[in-house]
């Protein structure tokens, strides 16, 4: 099937994101402003070894595939850097540890913190403590409550994954202002799946459609299994599925096998190498996945060495690295697959 218009331009803007990925490899260049850079001597300036950084690094208990992803990439990214000295925390889901984790890098007296906060709000005071301490801090994923709290936030685009999956249902269905769309959320209390849900009622909104019937479940292979099971009892006849999580789809296409249904199409939500396969085989009710960079504490690990370093990035005409990143979601079709598959993450 042709790529709708409105999806074509998310691809062209998820290649536009690969390119400004590039960014966090290079430095922003000196001399006169009407002078032409040379990228490549930017770039292989800012991978030259310079003085050795201490980053301390503090995620969640990799429980979930996105979240061990997460932490093993972090650890990966900065084995490729001889000037890196990282210090890793044990990941936990408990606030409190987490706090004394940091509140330990800060009594050791590290260059630069990356943090995924297990809670955004319950992290920010102590990285309020370390910024004034004079370590900057890397805020990944989740957002701390004040703009105090990190020198840099690097973020995946929540809104934009639900977003992506309404708009791509809308291509999909279009003209069927009757269809039946089911929505498998994650957990409801975490602003992030607020997020989700906002972008993906105001896509399906833009083009007469409506989510009929929604669940939520706990981004975990089990909770996805038992709500998807309610879902599809209390609905004979569903046009489209959109799961926020790829690692709890695992279960939700348990439920599908289980009930014997495949009259709609489901658009996952992360990225997994699981759903890629399925996507690539052609042969299952996945038709899409919305990408949630499983590279955000990579990514923050190298932000870390630019800040730590006072390099920048040579995209850039500005000699800082900025404030505020917010990564693209784009939509993973049979089309484009390949482009993606190699980086995926395992669920």
């Amino acid at each position: 099937m042709p790529a709708p218009r409105t999806l074509r331009f998310r691809l062209l803007a998820a290649g536009a994101s690969l390119a400004v990925a590039g960014l966090l490899a290079g430095c922003s260049a000196g001399g006169e402003s009407n002078e032409t850079v040379d990228e490549s001597d930017a770039q292989a300036e800012n991978e030259s070894e310079g003085e050795t950084i201490v980053v301390g690094f503090s995620g969640p208990a990799a429980d979930h595939g996105w979240l061990g992803a997460i932490n093993s990439a972090a650890s990966s990214e900065a084995e490729k850097y001889p000037d890196i000295d990282l210090r890793v925390a044990e990941g936990t889901n408990d606030a409190n540890l987490q706090i004394s984790q940091i509140e330990t890098f800060i009594n050791d007296g590290v260059d630069v913190i990356v943090l995924l906060p297990t809670d955004g709000a319950a992290l920010t005071e102590v990285a309020i403590q370390a910024m004034e301490a004079g370590i900057p801090v890397i805020n990944v994923d989740r957002e701390f409550s004040s703009p105090d709290a990190a020198r840099v936030t690097l973020l995946g685009d929540n809104y934009g994954m639900g977003q992506s999956a309404g708009q791509y249902i809308c291509e999909r269905l279009e003209g069927e202002s009757d269809a039946v769309i089911a929505e498998i959320a994650g957990i409801d209390s975490l602003p992030l799946t607020q997020d989700r849900s906002r972008g993906f009622a105001e896509a399906l909104e833009n083009c007469g459609l409506e989510v009929s019937n929604r669940v939520a479940a706990e981004f975990t292979v089990q909770s996805g299994e038992a709500v998807t099971s309610q879902l599809l009892s209390a609905a004979p006849e569903i046009d489209a599925i959109w799961n926020h999580d790829d690692d709890q789809g695992i279960g939700v296409l348990a439920a599908i096998e289980n009930a014997n249904r495949d009259e709609f199409f489901l658009v996952g939500g992360a990225g997994s190498r699981n759903m890629m396969d399925l996507i690539q085989s052609g042969d299952s009710v996945v038709e899409a996945t919305v990408i949630y960079p499983h590279t955000q504490a990579a990514d923050g690990i190298r932000l870390a060495r630019l800040v730590g370093q006072g390099r920048a990035m040579s995209d850039l005409v500005e000699v800082e690295v900025p404030k505020r990143i917010v990564l693209d979601a784009p939509v993973v079709t049979s089309e484009n697959v390949e482009q993606y598959i190699e980086a995926s993450f395992a669920s």
